[in-house]
């Protein structure tokens, strides 16, 4: 794997709708070094597809039979499961003026007009692949947080016996009652909670400074999210200082 290339767990994938296939051919070709393309070739097999797998974002022509590309979008942000993917609509040159309003209408993240340039599309496609990466990373981020802060941490609770034998040195006591008066060097190493909320801290932090240089559709709100996750990391770290 290059460098360049995003790791088999980020690969994204794209899903192009329209129903002439030289056009998917060309879109194909076009975006398929981006990630994983799916071809579509009406409205109704997108959102079969879209049902059966997890899209970045998906390019959807206006002028097709039976179900148009309008009312493609417009189902796909009508479902729960695919309310959230970014929807770019393409269509030919000699277009109604309206159209791009109606696109934005039905919930439409982009409007391009055909023949559109290779690099324009590859740069628009490429912010919304950004994001879910990035929004796949917070998920992945939060879901240790929860395991963290559900796990069992801290100093570990020892409780004497009741009469310790009188050659067998007392265990000190670690208990939330007691105070710690054991030299430092002496007390059972703490688990590593606190090392690995640092390091979670770090993560998203960097993936906050990612969010909001990308400029992009939807980064500011993860950006915000994440730094509401930072916040409740350090309160738990200030805790179990204390």
């Amino acid at each position: 794997m290059t460098a360049t290339q995003p790791a088999a767990s980020e690969t994204a994938s794209i899903l192009i709708v329209d129903d002439m296939e030289e056009n998917l051919v060309a879109l194909e070709a076009v975006l398929g070094s981006l990630g994983h393309v799916v071809r579509a070739h009406s409205g109704e097999e997108a959102l079969k597809a879209m049902l059966r797998q997890e899209f970045a974002v998906v390019l959807i022509d206006v002028l097709m039979p039976g179900m148009n590309g309008f009312e493609t979008a417009a189902n796909i942000k009508g479902l729960d499961q695919t309310k959230d993917v970014p929807i770019i609509l393409l269509t030919g040159a000699a277009v109604d003026p309206n159209y791009a309003y109606r696109g934005y209408t039905v919930g439409a993240a982009d409007f391009l007009i055909k023949p559109f340039d290779p690099w324009l599309l590859r740069t628009k496609v490429n912010v919304f692949l950004d994001l879910f990466r990035k929004n796949r990373q917070l998920t992945d981020q939060s879901e240790q947080l929860k395991r963290l802060l559900t796990a069992d941490g801290g100093r570990p609770t020892v409780t004497p016996s009741a009469s310790p034998p009188a050659s067998a040195p007392t265990e000190p006591s670690y208990g939330t009652d007691d105070k710690d008066t054991t030299d430092p060097e002496e007390r059972p190493p703490l688990l590593d909670d606190t090392g690995r909320l640092s390091e979670v801290v770090g993560q998203l932090a960097q993936a906050e400074l990612l969010l909001r240089d990308a400029n992009g559709p939807g980064g500011a709100d993860l950006a915000d999210r994440i730094v509401e996750l930072e916040q409740a990391v350090g309160r738990l770290m200030t805790e179990r200082e204390t």
